[in-house]
């Protein structure tokens, strides 16, 4: 038996029962947040009927939760670490709970978009807290591998469960308890986790670092502000280059104030590390391509099969189902092949399985070929977000696991925002090319969409491990630190 199947099997290796019941929590927590960025999204034409939103303002309902969610994800990672990460954990839950209420009682557009920018920040603070929670309580190796790897399944599989959810509550119920069903469940986590939760913090705390604060959270809301409004209007539209340039702008200021810092957010020997900067880049490789292709395959299934928007949700189960799968056994091919090996394995699999999609066609018969395809490429997706994940935040103390976690999930916001404005544009440009809005001109758009968005997870992944190097993946008992690539 090899060292590392003895590590596997070791009784060290196995959760106590506090582990399991941390985890349980965490992970509950993260897939409700998850549930949140996905679950309006169906049910938006009926929002704005109810509310008296203009069509062209719909999509703010989803920009407003997305800009507070990536915009200060890093910023609350690192005050996670320097003021208490249970602290930042149960404010966040209690933060989730109070603007779900709000939603769900809101009588006019600005009252529901304030629900979602607080549901945003509740989300920024939550996720990072949760994750930093969850590696600081599990040793690295096999055990934090595990619950890496179910948190991204979870995770993922949020996403698609809140369209499913969103569906059923809308047709079902109301649009109203896509914010309401929060409530129990925040209620729930808030009575338990103190009891359940240890917390870690520094010794000392540091000043936080107001400039780097401002300079990289003004970044990213320009950035993202930038991205949504170019999916809008156009990449060419004046406000989307301002909002892009002033971005730049403002992230690469970050960089100098960081380097100079005395307390810094960020350290910049942290941003030189490869296993954080190329680690990340296949997590947004990853989370980029498989959140906008469900956009993808929802014009598909909606403008050229004719499905209703509840049919659509629960299409997209299998590839739930895939996700929670790859989640599932991710930790496990993470634990036998190293993090570069699952990125590199698990992108050519999402890969292969995407561009399988270019064979679909305007008869309901090509549906199987969409379920297996999003299925196989469910479990690739997650086998990458668990190496990402696992080779971003090793071989860091537990003093900074909250910024690592911070960084990784900023990333994750970031691509899940990115996603959708870039393959909508790549569509809608062949859409407008074929000079025609029937089903074959917006099939022929999507699949223009679909291979590119397959061909970049392929270059992404090889990329990420090729820059990853061929560093072997120490194979130690748990609890040794370990080298993240292989």
């Amino acid at each position: 038996m090899s060292v590392l199947d003895r590590a596997v099997t070791a009784p060290t290796a196995r959760m106590t029962r506090r582990q399991k019941l941390v985890l349980t929590l965490l992970l509950g927590a993260q897939f409700m947040v998850a549930v949140d960025f996905s679950i309006l999204n169906v049910a938006l034409p009926v929002i704005g009927a109810g509310l008296g939103f203009p069509l062209a303002h719909l999509q703010w309902i989803a920009t407003a939760f997305a800009l507070a969610a990536a915009g200060f994800t890093l910023l609350f990672g690192r005050i996670a670490d320097l003021f208490g990460r249970k602290r930042l954990f149960l404010g966040g839950m209690a933060l989730l709970g109070l603007s779900s209420v709000l939603g769900g009682l809101a009588t006019s557009p600005g009252m529901l978009l304030v629900a979602r920018v607080l549901q945003g920040l509740a989300t920024a603070a939550v996720t990072p807290a949760g994750l930093s929670l969850l590696t600081t309580a599990f040793p690295e190796g096999p055990l934090r591998q595990r619950a890496l790897g179910l948190n991204g399944a979870l995770m993922s599989a949020g996403f698609t469960a809140g369209a499913v959810l969103g569906g059923l509550l809308t047709d079902l119920l109301s649009w109203r308890w896509a914010f309401l069903v929060n409530v129990p469940v925040t209620a729930a986590i808030l009575a338990v986790a103190p009891a359940v939760i240890a917390d870690s913090r520094p010794a000392d705390r540091p000043r936080l670092d107001l400039p780097g604060a401002v300079t990289v959270t003004g970044g990213l809301l320009a950035v993202v502000y930038g991205l949504t409004h170019a999916g809008e209007a156009g990449w060419t539209e004046p406000v989307t280059l301002a909002a892009l340039g002033a971005g730049a702008a403002l992230l690469t200021a970050f960089w100098f104030v960081e380097k100079r810092a005395e307390k810094p957010l960020v350290p910049v020997r942290i941003l030189r590390r490869p296993t954080v900067v190329w680690g990340n880049a296949a997590g947004l490789v990853a989370f980029l391509t498989e959140t906008s292709l469900v956009f993808l395959l929802t014009l598909y299934l909606q403008e050229v099969l004719g499905y209703t928007p509840l049919a659509t949700g629960l299409a997209f189960g299998v590839l739930g189902l895939g996700t929670v799968l790859g989640g599932t056994l991710g930790g496990r091919v993470v634990g036998r092949v190293g993090s570069r090996a699952a990125i590199v394995y698990g992108g050519a699999a999402q890969a292969v399985a995407t561009a399988a999609l270019l064979a679909l066609g305007t008869s309901g018969d090509w549906i199987w070929l969409l379920l297996a395809a999003t299925f196989a490429g469910g479990v690739g997706n997650m086998l990458m977000i668990t190496g990402f994940m696992v080779t971003a935040t090793s071989g860091l103390p537990d003093s900074e696991q909250g910024l690592a976690t911070g960084l990784a999930t900023m990333t994750q916001q970031v691509g899940i925002t990115m996603g959708i404005p870039v393959m909508s544009a790549i569509a809608t440009a062949r859409i407008t090319a074929a000079d025609g809005t029937g089903p074959e001109a917006v099939l022929d758009g999507v699949r223009t969409a679909v291979g590119v968005n397959a061909a970049l997870v392929l270059a992404g992944a090889l990329a990420a491990g090729a820059l990853l190097g061929r560093r072997r993946q120490a194979k130690t008992t748990p609890g040794t630190p370990a080298a993240p690539g292989r």
